[in-house]
């Protein structure tokens, strides 16, 4: 039987997923920011992350075209600054705490994990792009991810 595009996106709502924020700068100097779920470690050594953009986002073209990124992973209780960069909006960044990284890169101050990527190779994936990045600065505090499963946000508890 054919996948439908709702079947396969509720057949993906049941895995469970940590939620980031991958930030950017265009070659004009403007901040791009969006919601991520698609993820994952590549490599320890070198240290090398993927993400998954869609291609017809302002992050996209960012991320292809300064060859920079910044993964920040979010915290528990950060489910505003998801549903923030989620949204097709001009002032995604307005009022957000931020740091600077390598390159001008926007960082989110408050996020559990920050990884400021070079980027290393980029791989069609239909409408999206895979991008792989390598790790050369990292950021860590104490805390929880924000977990997404099944449409609504979580919280992580120990078993």
């Amino acid at each position: 039987m054919p996948v439908t595009p709702d079947d396969f996106r509720a057949a993906l709502s049941r895995f469970p997923s940590g939620i980031t924020v991958v930030t950017s700068r265009g070659r004009a100097g403007e901040f791009h920011g969006i919601t991520v779920s698609a993820f994952c470690s590549v490599s320890l050594d070198p240290p090398l992350v993927l993400v998954c953009i869609e291609k017809t986002t302002g992050s996209h073209d960012a991320v292809n075209e300064t060859k920079t990124f910044a993964v920040n992973i979010l915290g528990t209780g950060q489910d505003d600054l998801s549903e923030r960069f989620s949204l097709p909006s001009m002032d995604k960044f307005d009022g957000v705490d931020l740091r600077t990284g390598f390159g001008g890169i926007p960082l989110l101050a408050a996020a559990l994990v920050t990884l400021q990527c070079r980027l290393r190779n980029a791989y069609d994936g239909g409408d999206h792009t895979i991008f792989v990045g390598e790790d050369e600065d990292v950021s860590i505090r104490d805390g929880n991810p924000l977990v997404y499963f099944h449409g609504l946000y979580r919280d992580l508890h120990e078993a």
